[in-house]
């Protein structure tokens, strides 16, 4: 087997620490998740988190990164899964029934958000991190309108954030009563697609 390179060795070491993170913080959140727990269970000192992460702000965005390029995936390979639009809505509502309400999840992101409501700093990569999410789902919902003859009742821009926006308070009322159905989204989806 050849020898890592430096720079592949370091990538290796980094994706180890995301997963690894991720796992630590979905089960444990973020304030009870430290560094060096991060480090011990990934069988790294504490340097090689600190070589690769300025600290567990940072390492933070990065596991949300991951999770959140990880579930965009999944949400465009629901859409694509059938030429009928609702065969789509219901690959999507699958997906949202199955992740919108996600314990670990959705009390990492607010725990996160509150402390990055402390930080400017953090507060403005958070920001422009939505603002990111906001511009793919625009494209989502204009590439969907185009190819299944859909004319959204709110222009991309407009309800990109509205949707995101009731996707994450649906999933924060799912994470304390699992009971509410996710097709709420769905159907408010379906509601605000007409045809042309």
């Amino acid at each position: 087997m050849p020898r890592l390179s430096r720079a592949e060795s370091q990538a290796r070491t980094r994706e180890l620490l995301i997963d690894t993170a991720r796992e630590l913080f979905l089960r444990d959140g973020y304030h009870a998740t430290s560094l060096e727990k991060v480090a011990e269970a990934a069988g790294f000192s504490k340097g090689a988190v600190y070589s690769n992460f300025r600290n567990k702000d940072e390492l933070c965005l990065a596991v949300l990164d991951a999770l959140h390029l990880a579930e965009a995936t999944q949400i465009v390979a629901a859409f694509q899964s059938s030429a009928d639009s609702e065969q789509r809505l219901a690959a999507f509502d699958a997906w949202a029934q199955r992740m919108l309400g996600d314990t670990g999840w959705t009390l990492l992101e607010v725990e996160f958000a509150v402390q990055a409501r402390r930080d400017p700093e953090l507060g403005g990569q958070l920001a422009r991190r939505a603002r990111g999410l906001h511009r793919a789902i625009a494209a989502l919902i204009e590439q969907q309108s185009a190819e299944l003859g859909l004319r959204p009742a709110l222009s991309a821009e407009v309800l990109a954030p509205a949707l995101l926006s009731l996707g994450i308070g649906l999933g924060m009322q799912r994470a304390l009563d699992p009971t509410l159905p996710a097709s709420v989204l769905t159907d408010t989806i379906r509601a605000l697609l007409q045809r042309d």
